[in-house]
């Protein structure tokens, strides 16, 4: 299931991307029209920044902005930054690859070339979404 994180971030990436002038929006703003608690909201936008894929400007006028094309942002990336492994369990993980204590042997494991299937499917439609095709 996605997390309530990942679920706001991309409402709020989304929304700071459908601006023209890409200026500075305050968070209280983007957490009024997007329905998301200011406070956590923050954490999420400050998690993006640090991140690479948003700035921002204190003071009056600031707040924060894309600091990359909405095309140029891919959801893979958007989505381990905000969700974390894409896999669903760490055996079939691509960045974040753990054996399982529980198996014996990966090969014959069959709860192990299901979830390579999840994640391959998840992958190709993160792969072949940018923020510029959900918006």
């Amino acid at each position: 299931m996605l997390s309530k994180k990942t679920k706001y971030g991309l409402k709020a990436l989304t929304y700071l991307a459908r601006r023209k002038d890409r200026s500075p929006v305050q968070i209280a703003e983007i957490a009024r029209h997007e329905n998301i608690s200011q406070k956590f909201l923050e954490s999420i936008l400050l998690t993006l920044r640090k991140n690479g894929y948003l700035g921002s400007r204190k003071g009056k006028g600031g707040g924060y902005y894309l600091i990359k094309d909405p095309a140029e942002i891919p959801m893979t990336g958007v989505m381990r930054v905000l969700e974390g492994p894409i896999a669903m369990v760490p055996c079939v993980s691509l960045n974040f690859y753990e054996t399982c204590d529980d198996c014996p042997d990966e090969a014959t494991c069959s709860v192990h070339k299901l979830m390579l299937q999840v994640r391959d499917s998840a992958l190709e439609v993160y792969r072949n979404n940018s923020l510029a095709d959900i918006i």
